[in-house]
């Protein structure tokens, strides 16, 4: 959870009043009075998800409307191709796109989604950077594009196997939907901007709504049979079981893309040799990486005890080494797997898989091996 200086006023979602009623616990995330848990506890908030349908309330997140003055969507994306290494150019209209905003050193300053709708892109930013986020926007692209927080929205996510089958009821669309589709649909009779994904490493959707009606409609889908609410506790857990980075956590400023093991996330012609490499900020760093390799790379660790291994411990090469060589970016118990599951960074001649570290937990070595991830397969409906 990040810190925050008690005099300031928490921010409150749409749905803080519905969370409270529901007997939630509530905690500072963001700037946000969030979620956290809800009676049912982490444990069983996590597996609902994995075997049915879970709903959290993701609204502290960033919406944000990108225009081009022209009028035209490929300007847009061709500004916005200025400050990340993905292909927007090429993001066909009705899809969207996992993507970073990398600065001049190369580090990222956020990750995020672009959805190209046509006569405007949609992206959806992390909420402790949307301030962040939008000034960077506006110092970078208001000469030609038309910047536009959209404050009023709130953003629901129904995750987990029994997802299509819930929102089916509510819009008829739903089930056509596959991986990374993104538009706007009629959820329950309202607009709505719907996306097929999320962040549990299972399939889903994200639900854009007016504020006004997120409550309604939040209502509606907890009112059925396979729907529980999740806090942020068992969000972090599946995204950690899904390998995905948390931002401020797994990446940050200090990181590239490269470094992240987040290559599969830029596009061939964004690359070395690509017909549109380069152009966006530390390009030179990132490029060279992907030619050279990165000196470290992200890794899934699995620890051979039981005890999980926490964000910040430090990792040594073995048992005995008096230097560390890398650190743990998050780390915890996975519910599905029942076993303790980690992410850090590592030398790149330590990164293979079953590569054999050692973290110091209270003045113990714990033993890990470096593990392919994700470490629960996921379930997106291509």
């Amino acid at each position: 959870m990040l810190a925050r200086d008690d005099l300031t006023p928490l921010n409150k979602t749409p749905l803080h009043g519905l969370h409270v009623s529901l007997g939630a616990k509530m905690v500072p995330f963001a700037g946000y009075d969030m979620p956290v848990q809800y009676p049912a506890g982490v444990l069983r908030e996590h597996l609902h998800t994995r075997s049915s349908a879970g709903l959290f309330d993701v609204s502290h997140m960033g919406q944000i409307a990108l225009t081009a003055k022209s009028g035209r969507v490929e300007d847009a994306a061709a500004a916005l191709e200025t400050l990340m290494p993905q292909d927007i150019l090429g993001l066909p209209r009705g899809r969207q796109r996992y993507a970073q905003f990398t600065d001049a050193n190369g580090g990222i300053l956020d990750d995020l989604m672009v959805a190209n709708f046509g006569n405007h892109l949609f992206l959806v930013v992390n909420a402790a950077c949307k301030a962040a986020d939008e000034a960077h926007l506006r110092a970078q692209l208001a000469d030609t594009c038309v910047i536009e927080p959209l404050d009023e929205r709130a953003l629901i996510a129904l995750q987990g196997p029994k997802a299509e089958t819930v929102l089916a009821k509510f819009c008829a669309e739903a089930p056509a939907m596959r991986f990374m589709d993104a538009g706007p649909r009629k959820v329950m009779g309202l607009d709505c901007i719907v996306s097929r994904s999320g962040y549990t490493g299972e399939d889903g959707f994200e639900i854009s709504v007016a504020a006004t009606s997120a409550e309604e409609l939040t209502r509606a889908l907890l009112a059925e049979a396979d729907v529980q609410p999740i806090g942020l506790g068992a969000r972090d857990s599946l995204r950690l079981e899904a390998g995905l980075c948390l931002y401020g956590h797994d990446i940050d400023t200090t990181t590239t893309p490269v470094e992240a093991t987040l290559e599969w996330s830029v596009q061939k012609v964004r690359r070395p040799g690509g017909q549109r490499a380069g152009g966006f900020l530390g390009a030179e760093k990132i490029l060279a990486q992907f030619g050279a390799g990165a000196p470290r790379r992200r890794v899934g660790l699995k620890p051979e005890g039981r005890a999980p291994v926490r964000e910040g411990a430090n990792l040594f090469a073995d048992e005995g080494a008096a230097e560390p060589v890398g650190k743990v970016t998050s780390g915890g118990f996975g519910p599905t797997l029942n076993a303790p599951v980690a992410m850090g960074y590592l030398p790149a001649a330590l990164a293979a898989i079953d590569t054999k570290v050692f973290a110091e937990v209270r003045g113990q070595r714990l033993a890990l091996r470096v593990a392919a991830t994700p470490f629960v397969k996921n379930t997106y409906k291509r």
